[in-house]
């Protein structure tokens, strides 16, 4: 009966042990508009995170050259809606809202601890007020 147990508790202790994280898209943050609530955030492979459309007007997109992981599929969720992803592949996932990148609207996901794409990041176009923003994030993930 124990074997059993253990079994059990081998098998679900990933879905028992992951966590899900909410990230809004707002109109107004503490020191600016057009936010994220979360700019970085740290998760472990099989994680989810929702980004909750408080604000209408906002999406989430990835961003694809040189901004996620080698493997990982475009994302782009619908404007003015919730949106969710589970991510599986460990590394930085850059990504914006598409109608506001050029405010600053953006914000990475850390999957796993894994910063092997961290040169890639650096790399990435970001355009307008986003690079600015940008610099002293990725500074903090290089920590």
């Amino acid at each position: 009966m124990k074997f059993f147990i253990i079994i059990f508790g081998l098998l679900f202790s990933h879905s028992v042990l992951a966590e899900d994280t909410t990230i809004d898209m707002l109109n107004k943050g503490e020191d600016r508009s057009m936010v994220f609530s979360k700019e970085i955030v740290r998760i472990d492979a099989g994680d989810t995170v929702f980004w909750k459309s408080i604000d209408k007007g906002h999406n989430v997109e990835f961003i694809i050259k040189n901004g996620v992981p080698e493997g990982v599929d475009k994302f782009k969720s619908k404007v003015s809606k919730d949106a969710e992803y589970t991510f599986t592949i460990p590394g930085i996932y850059a990504y914006w809202c598409t109608p506001h990148k050029s405010m600053g609207m953006i914000g990475f996901v850390i999957v796993g601890d894994d910063l092997s794409n961290l040169e890639s990041i650096k790399k990435v176009k970001f355009i307008g007020k986003s690079k600015k923003i940008a610099e002293p994030l990725i500074a903090e993930i290089e920590g």
